[in-house]
């Protein structure tokens, strides 16, 4: 298994799909028995019901601001707000904090975050010295990588953030395979070697996240000897999809099961549809089920030319919280949603802001094969009911809305 971390990631899809839900059971006991939080959001839901991707699409969507709504609440008497299945003491080696401020626990589970896969299809391998320039400083991004590093048999340099010339000469005097950060500051740090006149012959290899990676940056950093890899993790879930040698999408990790919703509810979007990525944790320590991470992709068609295969998603899309001010009340996508579910008729909808300031305009837009007579007005009048404000209905081409996530549009001009 030299091309791949484990055996798992070639199993056959349907063997992978009956693990993950013959696992998610026993989850969603441990979230309701040592998770306060999740004993209430999973109130009278029997695990042993929850066995497919229907009855898991019945739960409801927990998203980070509600997370930090109950830490918040919560705070003086459990700073984690009852998501957190461990406590202070040696089952939980660490805190971080995230800007909001948002608390996440981290356990004593060896690869606790699960980069190692990661790292792996990355080229990373036992032996080597990493160079870790993800913060080590409050947030957990250092130590998610750190800890995949560790699990794969490598040593680590914390080199963190900053100090950009003793990073440069820490890589000149210890010679690691590879480094992991964001990928702006590997640019930064191979800029200032080239500035001081100095190479960098050992840095082969990078694992990337935490900003974007386009293709030109890729080039750039490959035309100066440097291989790189992005993938896609939270300080909430840890990894959720890794780039391959392939680069076509993400392939997503072994220990968790995603979901592509509509924005704004919890719904489940046909194959290929953007949508906001809904994730489900196997993690028995901070066992997240159904969390909302407010970014966007979707599911790539076919398996990995790798080998690998698990689901391929197209990366990060965008955020999903549209949320929208107009003629001042707030018009969230879960609104989008709900008038879209009262008409059967409706396949997709997108509601569309325009106007100039103090003059908004907005226009839901609807892909309805058949609309009868009258419909327009019935869909007005519970857009007024819902939103609170007066809205257009105009009938559009099914499939000519854009493919990109939205649910609301903000075309208005504020110069």
């Amino acid at each position: 298994m030299t091309d791949y971390y484990d055996a798992l990631e070639v199993r056959d899809p349907k063997e992978r799909e009956r693990d993950l839900f013959a696992a998610l059971p026993r989850q969603i006991l441990q979230a309701q028995t040592a998770a306060p939080a999740f004993a209430r959001l999973l109130d009278g839901v029997k695990p042993a019901d929850i066995t497919s991707r229907e009855a898991l699409a019945k739960l409801p969507v927990t998203r980070k601001s509600e997370l930090l709504a109950l830490q918040k609440e919560r705070r003086a008497s459990d700073p984690f707000g009852g998501f957190s299945a461990i406590r202070f003491g040696s089952r939980m080696t660490r805190v971080f904090a995230s800007p909001g401020t948002i608390y996440e626990p981290e356990g004593e589970a060896r690869d606790y975050w699960r980069t190692a896969r990661a790292l792996y299809a990355a080229g990373f391998r036992g032996g080597e010295l990493v160079h870790n320039c993800f913060s080590y400083h409050m947030t957990p991004a250092g130590s998610i990588m750190e800890s995949g590093a560790r699990a794969l048999g490598c040593t680590v340099f914390a080199g963190g953030t900053g100090q950009t010339e003793q990073q440069v000469e820490a890589i000149v005097d210890l010679k690691p395979a590879g480094y992991a950060g964001t990928p702006s500051f590997l640019k930064i740090i191979i800029e200032k070697a080239a500035e001081k006149g100095v190479a960098l012959p050992s840095l082969t290899k990078a694992l990337v996240s935490g900003e974007a990676f386009p293709p030109s940056l890729r080039d750039w950093i490959a035309e100066r000897g440097v291989t790189g890899m992005q993938c896609y993790a939270t300080a909430d879930l840890g990894l959720i999809a890794y780039e391959t040698s392939a680069r076509e999408g993400l392939v997503l990790d072994e220990g968790v099961i995603v979901e592509i919703v509509r924005p704004g509810t919890g719904d489940p979007v046909p194959e290929g549809e953007v949508g906001e990525i809904v994730v489900t944790t196997l993690n028995p320590d901070y066992p997240l089920v159904r969390f909302g991470t407010g970014d966007l992709s979707a599911v790539l068609p076919g398996q990995c030319p790798t080998g690998r295969t698990n689901t391929r998603i197209k990366g990060w899309l965008g955020r999903a919280d549209q949320t929208t001010k107009v003629r001042g009340m707030f018009v969230h996508p879960g609104q989008v949603a709900e008038i879209a579910r009262r008409f059967p008729q409706v396949q997709r909808a997108r509601l569309v802001v325009e106007g100039e300031m103090a003059n908004d305009r907005m226009t839901l837009k609807l892909e309805c094969p058949a609309a009868p007579e009258g419909l327009a007005e019935r869909i007005g009048e519970v857009i007024r009911e819902v939103t609170k404000l007066r809205g257009g209905v105009e009938f559009v081409a099914q499939g000519s809305l854009p493919n990109d996530g939205k649910v609301i549009e903000d075309l208005r001009s504020y110069r």
